[in-house]
């Protein structure tokens, strides 16, 4: 049985995941201190798997993620296809009841199965998906990339999970995420099916020692 093993995992944190402050694709922040930790704990947790390829978003925060596996010489492709969804202009602003309000309403139409709602200026999840089928059809046409590796964001992942698992849209929030949590899936290219074999899992973390406050 041909298989291919995925390991897709979100990036970790960033000063604006901090302060809860919407990135989206078209902020381009770097990783905070604790998401340059959170990096290296599942480098130190995961390096002994024989990655094949890496595969990211054209945003920093995902190349920052992966940068120890990079440094080991494993080839590396970076895809816009694969960046979060664009929050259009409210992308980089303080939170506020307003803004708030209007991400809720966002999201419950998704819900109630509007997948072609999109934010002001940005994107909907239909339009997310109808980017990323080109990358997962090009990830999925090389089999003899057996372990693969994928660094991405938070709703798109949630888009993602659902295309790959062949469900609807409106099921996307069904796929918690966590900074820097692992998805692991398995591709059987004799059935044209994933399973999940690991969902949201940060027990790489734990050895990550918080800073005292002083």
């Amino acid at each position: 049985m041909k298989r291919k093993s995925i390991y897709l995992i979100r990036h970790g944190e960033t000063d604006l995941n901090r302060k809860g402050i919407v990135q989206g694709s078209g902020v381009n922040s770097p990783l905070n201190e604790w998401g340059k930790a959170q990096a290296e704990a599942f480098f130190n947790a995961y390096q002994h798997i024989p990655f094949d390829k890496i595969y990211t978003s054209d945003l920093i925060r995902t190349h920052q993620t992966v940068n120890s596996f990079l440094k080991l010489g494993i080839p590396h492709e970076s895809y816009a296809g694969l960046n979060e969804i664009s929050w259009g202009v409210r992308e980089g602003k303080e939170p506020n009841t307003s803004d708030s309000t209007y991400y809720q309403e966002l999201v419950g139409a998704w819900l109630r199965g509007e997948v072609e709602a999109s934010s002001e200026g940005g994107e909907s999840p239909l339009d997310v998906k109808t980017r990323q089928l080109p990358v997962l059809e090009t990830i999925l046409s090389r089999p003899h990339e057996r372990n693969i590796l994928i660094a991405m964001h938070g709703r798109a992942m949630r888009v993602l999970l659902t295309t790959m698992m062949g469900q609807p849209l409106v099921e996307m929030d069904g796929y918690p995420h966590s900074n820097l949590c692992l998805y692991k899936l398995n591709y059987s290219y004799d059935t044209n099916s994933f399973e999940i074999e690991v969902a949201n899992d940060i027990t790489h973390l734990l050895s990550i020692e918080i800073p005292h406050t002083v």
